[in-house]
Parts: structure tokens; C-alpha cells; sequence
């Protein structure tokens, strides 16, 4: 069975039956362009036999350019309506029974996905996407590679690398699960409503192993927090708060192997791993 994909005035029209205005707070842009939406499917490398899960499917046109190659898709979507659409949708555009599972929550809070997905597909939110991620990635480990589409510059603080000015604690805690590379960019033109910032594709292949453990995790993103919370200064003055003083913060750097007079974008998350391993 073939799947039709959704153009620009059929999308229009959903969303006039559903009485749905894309809005600013839920951070809403639809992609109204086969092609884009392909393309992100194309960046993700989907094949008939996964299972993806999709954040914020909307009005449907990524789910079902996903849906299109064989895939199943968990989609999860806080806005009710828009939820309870979905599947109706999907089937009046050709896609077989059983493929689509609709999750109907905040994205934030969802703790369970239906079919055990291990990739992830989307467009996210431009207010809530690094969050969003975070919290994928934290809660289910069997996500192993996905590809979002988010604001140009979230993008480019996910893949950024030590040293860089764009280096931040995005960067770092994105790092903690593996790495991120830049898979392309998609013009305004294709949204409606058209964004006023550039959008960029950032993918990520979660590494084999565990880079700790949770409790390690937490310490780890916590010494990330403080070091950048104060990024023009040293690490010692930075974490100074957290480990009681300047000069306990340089034992504690010191015996991590990292210069006390080092600032925290010159750290790879390793290095900010050490540090949480040493502290008493």
C-alpha cells in the first residue's frame, strides 16, 4: 500500500477542520514541503524495519514520510486534538493498520513508549528542544541514533566541540550519551508558519555502553551546570560554590587531572566526568 504525503494546502485545510492556529507557546511551525520532510527521513537513514518514535508529529506530514519507507512510528503529541486526528489521517493516506501508535501527553513527561523504539525523528519545538532531547535520551536507553530538526543555533551548540564559543553545557550533556554531527539545513520557506530563525538537522548514534552510571550522571551534569552558570571564569572560581571553596574546587580539579586555571568550554565530557568521579 502506497502512503500519500500531506502538501501545503491540505495541511491548511486540516488545520482549519481541527479550528488550529499553529501557536507560539507550543512552539508549532508545520513543515508544509514533501521534500524537506523526506529529507529528514532520508538524514535519519529509517528502514522498513524500525521502530521510531516522533516527537510533536503535529498535523502529520513528517509521520508520514516516516510511515512511507515501512517504519512503525510511536508519535507522541500533547495537543489533544491534534492527537486524536493523527490516526485517522494516517489511514486516509494509506497507511496499514497496526503502524501508527499515537502516544497523547507532554513529550516531558512521558515516561513509557509503546513498541520500544530505537530511533528518534523530529521536528522539535524551538523552546523546548534541548530539554525535550535530554530527557529522551535519559529515559529511554534503547534509543540508539535519531536525527531532530530544531533552531540553527540549538544545532549547533549540540554538535559544538570543546573550545569552541559555542561550547556550552548543551553540548556537553548531549556529549554524555554520544556523539552529534550537523546533517543539514532547511529553509524558512517551508514552515507555516515561516520561523523567524534558521533550522538546522543535528543527528546522534548513542555510543555501546553507558558512559556511567546515573548517579554519575548526575553529579557529572550538576559540575557542568556550575562551570558554565560562570563561564568566564576559572574552574576554580566556578565550582567554588559546589565544592565549598576556591582552593577545594583546585584539589579536587587537581586530582582529577584538570588545570584549575582551565575554564569549563575548554573541558570534554570526560574530563567533567573525572571531576565527579574524584569528589569525596
Amino acid at each position: 500500500m502506497t502512503v500519500s504525503l500531506l502538501g501545503a494546502a491540505e495541511i491548511r485545510r486540516l488545520a482549519a477542520d481541527l479550528d488550529v492556529t499553529p501557536t507560539k507557546k507550543l512552539g508549532q511551525n508545520f513543515v508544509v514541503d514533501a521534500n524537506t520532510v523526506r529529507k529528514i527521513v532520508h538524514a535519519a537513514e529509517v528502514q522498513p524495519s524500525d521502530r521510531v518514535v516522533e516527537i510533536g508529529p503535529g498535523l502529520g506530514s513528517l509521520t508520514l514520510a516516516i510511515l512511507e519507507t515501512g517504519a512503525r512510528v510511536t508519535a507522541v503529541e500533547i495537543d489533544h486534538r491534534l492527537a486524536e486526528r493523527l490516526p485517522h489521517t494516517a489511514r486516509d493516506r494509506g497507511v496499514p493498520d497496526g503502524a501508527l501508535t499515537v502516544v497523547d501527553a507532554d513529550a516531558m513527561r512521558v515516561t513509557e513508549l509503546p513498541g520500544t523504539p530505537t530511533v528518534l525523528v523530529a521536528n522539535l519545538p524551538y523552546n523546548v528542544s534541548v530539554p525535550v532531547l535530554l530527557h529522551f535520551l535519559e529515559t529511554f536507553p534503547f534509543l540508539e541514533r535519531g536525527v531532530v530538526m530544531v533552531q540553527a543555533e540549538v544545532a549547533e551548540r549540540l554538535a559544538a566541540k570543546p573550545g569552541s564559543k559555542i561550547y556550552g553545557a548543551p553540548s556537553v550533556k548531549a556529549a554524555w550519551y554520544g556523539p552529534w554531527r550537523l546533517c543539514g539545513n532547511v529553509s524558512r520557506q517551508v514552515f507555516w508558519p515561516v520561523p523567524n530563525v534558521d533550522s538546522l538537522l543535528v543527528g546522534f548514534h548513542r555510543d555501546p555502553e553507558p558512559r556511567g552510571t546515573e548517579q554519575e550522571r548526575v553529579r557529572t551534569f550538576g559540575i557542568v551546570d556550575a562551570a558554565f552558570n560562570q563561564r568566564r571564569k576559572m574552574l576554580r572560581q566556578a565550582l567554588s560554590g559546589i565544592f565549598g571553596s576556591s582552593a577545594e574546587a583546585s584539589a579536587v580539579l587537581e586530582r582529577a587531572d584538570v588545570a584549575p586555571t582551565a575554564r569549563g568550554e575548554d573541558l570534554t565530557v570526560e574530563d567533567f566526568l573525572r571531576i565527579a568521579r574524584v569528589v569525596p
